[in-house]
């Protein structure tokens, strides 16, 4: 029997992999674009997946702060990932990581669960790596950027796995 492999994310502190991906809206965006606006949050995700579509949202509400840039990286192809941000009201630049590609960002970085976020610096080191939902983790996202990410009548568990 085979045994599956798990990937290991990167250490906080660590130098993040480089990558070049497509944009959902076109042409293509290097890391280092993203690390020059720094720091930046990135996201992985697949929009089948429920804590996805429940973190989402609110990290929508650091990007419309306009303090600390969010980028999604998408599992999905360019249609479904436009259809889940209409649904769920995403508006921060999304990427393209495509299954036709094997995922090479995403295998890059270790992802085996979505939602992984991390917070890429300027200098190219990621600061934060955080896998699943934890909403203590979003709470400090949202002193980084200056806003309260949960709002009066946010009802969030504590923890979910992605």
């Amino acid at each position: 029997m085979a045994s599956q492999r798990r990937l290991k994310l990167p250490d906080a502190g660590s130098r993040a992999p480089d990558f070049r991906l497509a944009g959902l809206e076109g042409g293509e965006i290097p890391l280092a674009e993203i690390a020059a606006r720094g720091p930046a949050v990135l996201v992985f995700f697949k929009v089948t997946c429920p804590v996805c579509q429940m973190a989402l949202p609110f990290l929508e509400r650091l990007h419309a702060a306009g303090t600390l840039p969010v980028f999604g990286i998408s599992q999905n192809d360019a249609s479904d990932t436009r259809e889940f941000m209409r649904e769920f009201q995403v508006t921060f630049p999304m990427l393209l990581d495509r299954e036709e590609d094997s995922f090479p960002t995403s295998n890059a970085y270790g992802i085996s669960s979505v939602p992984t976020i991390f917070v890429l610096e300027r200098d190219g080191t990621l600061s934060r790596v955080i896998e699943g939902w934890q909403k203590s983790e979003m709470e400090r996202l949202g002193a980084l950027a200056g806003v309260a990410v949960f709002r009066a009548g946010d009802n969030v568990p504590a923890w979910k796995a992605g």
